[in-house]
This record gives C-alpha cells, structure tokens and sequence, in this order.
C-alpha cells in the first residue's frame, strides 16, 4: 500500500508518519513539498505520486488569524481538501481528512452527533466546514473524522503552552467556562492507523461507505480542568522546574481572542464505535503518554 501524507511536520502529521510506516510505503510531504495554499499544485502531486490512501493532515489551525486571513484559510481548509478528493476519485485511492468541533456553535448542551445543525462560530470552523463539504461533493472514497482540543509533544499547542508558563509564573489563570475534549495527536494517529486498515478492507471486500464521524478521546473536562491536570502531572514528574503553585479558574470574557469559540464542544462518539470498534482513550490516559513522550524525549518548550 502507498500512502501519501501532508503535513508531516505538523502536531498530528508527526504521528501519522510513525503510524502509518507499517501500513506500507509512506510517501510523506511538509509545507513545501506539498502547498495546500496552492490549490492548483494538488492534482499533479498526488498523480506523481499514485497513492492508495491519501491522508490529510495539512491545515490552517490559527484559529485567531484565521479571522483577518480567512481567505487563506478558505484555499488549505476547503479549496485544497476539494482538491484532494477529486484526485483521490480519479485513482480510486481512499481520503482520510480530518475536521474540527469549531463547525459547531457550542449551545448544545449534549454530545454533537455528526449530522447536527452546524454553526460555526469563527472564520476557522466556516473553512472547515467548507472543506467537509467540498470533499463530500467530489465523491470517492473517503472518511472526514472531527476531533477536538488537539495536542501534542510537537508545535504549537495548549499543552506545550501551559508547561512552558507553568515554568515561568507562580499562578495560571485559565478559562474554566469552555467544556470539550482534550485529544491527543498520538491517539489520533494510532487511531487513523487502525481506520485505514478497516477501510481498506472494506473496499476490497466491496463493502465501504464513506462518511463522516466524530473521533475523540472519551471524557470530558474545561480548559481550566486540562491544565490543572498538566500541571500537576508536570510537578510529579519532577523533570521541568515548574513554578506553578495556583491554577485560577476564569470565564472567557476575562480572556477575550479575536475568534469567538465554542462553549460546548464534546462531540458524540457512538457511530464511529459502531463502525471501526475500537478502544478510544480516556483524555487522562492520553495525556499521561504523551506527558511520557515529551518529558522522556527532552523536548524544547520554546
């Protein structure tokens, strides 16, 4: 099986070039190599390379910018991810892309199921939405899986954050009035890893449908939830000087950014248990390994 991957240098594209390798032949490309702001460069990529599976990992994911940059975030998040899934029908290679959350308003006060009314709240959601939408109007073979709170030992992200301050300042003040699921890049790849496989025997059984499902760690908890417990995981450790003494919950007024997010975002699981059966980690759990990952590995904060 050939694989192609973009984003490899990304959070959750890191993983995926370690999950995927026993899979087959990974043919894994960076910015540079692979330029989803480019749409037009999509096509005669993935037909140089011939792939089996195409795995997306590739977006833009700065959510704030995204709100004076929409129009780029438009052409990586929607225009590009079109792109692919034309050239993936062409060779009849199965899409594996991911989504977000941020399609959905966060009034609700259940689990999103996947077929819910979305709303986007932000400029990013609306590009992710649109590339959900996109992919689905080419056709083929393909699987869109949204996830939440994404994190990892590798770019930048709420965990790689709260341990560099958590060196720096004695108290952290957090927003504790925003509820999701912290998501760990690791379980995703482990996760995607297992998909692909189903999937591909799926296909060759003439027994695939495409779709689109929600795929996140299980649990629950606040922003403020997720660094109090990244703090005190960090402190028994006894690897990383932190400073942290004090966690103090705040609403997300007190902390206001240039995108508006979500107040609600735990997304409902069920129909990807359903169909793949496989064990998604509680978010502690997860964090607990990549926790692992990054204190064992030395990895720099900065």
């Amino acid at each position: 099986m050939r694989i192609l991957l973009t984003g490899r240098n990304g959070q959750v594209g890191w993983e995926l070039h370690r999950a995927l390798a026993p899979l087959g032949d990974v043919v894994a490309f960076d910015r540079q190599g692979a330029d989803l702001s480019r749409p037009e460069t999509i096509a005669p990529l993935v037909a140089s390379v011939q792939p089996d599976v195409i795995v997306n990992a590739a977006a833009y994911t700065a959510v704030d910018n995204a709100e004076k940059e929409e129009a780029l975030a438009q052409r990586v998040n929607a225009d590009a991810a079109g792109e692919l899934a034309g050239a993936a029908r062409k060779l009849k290679a199965l899409l594996v892309h991911y989504s977000t959350d941020y399609v959905f308003d966060g009034r609700s006060a259940e689990p999103y199921r996947e077929h819910d009314p979305v709303a986007p709240l932000n400029a990013y959601g609306r590009t992710k939405l649109a590339g959900e939408q996109a992919i689905e109007a080419a056709g083929g073979d393909w699987l869109t899986l949204r996830t939440t709170w994404v994190y990892g030992v590798r770019g930048r992200n709420f965990l790689r954050t709260m341990l560099r301050l958590g060196c720096e300042r004695e108290t952290l003040r957090v927003v504790a009035d925003q509820i999701g699921v912290p998501t760990s890049a690791r379980m995703i790849a482990d996760l995607t890893a297992q998909v692909i496989s189903r999937a591909q025997r799926e296909r060759s059984d003439g027994a695939f449908a495409s779709g689109l499902f929600h795929m996140t760690a299980s649990g629950r908890t606040d922003w403020h939830g997720f660094a109090s417990a990244i703090i005190s995981a960090a402190r028994e450790a006894g690897r990383l000087p932190i400073k942290t003494t004090s966690v103090e919950p705040i609403t997300s007024r007190e902390f206001p950014t240039p995108a508006a997010r979500p107040g609600f975002s735990v997304l409902d699981n069920s129909r990807f248990d359903e169909r793949f059966r496989l064990h998604r980690m509680d978010w502690r759990e997860a964090l607990a390994l990549v926790m692992d990952d990054l204190l064992v590995g030395g990895s720099s904060l900065n």
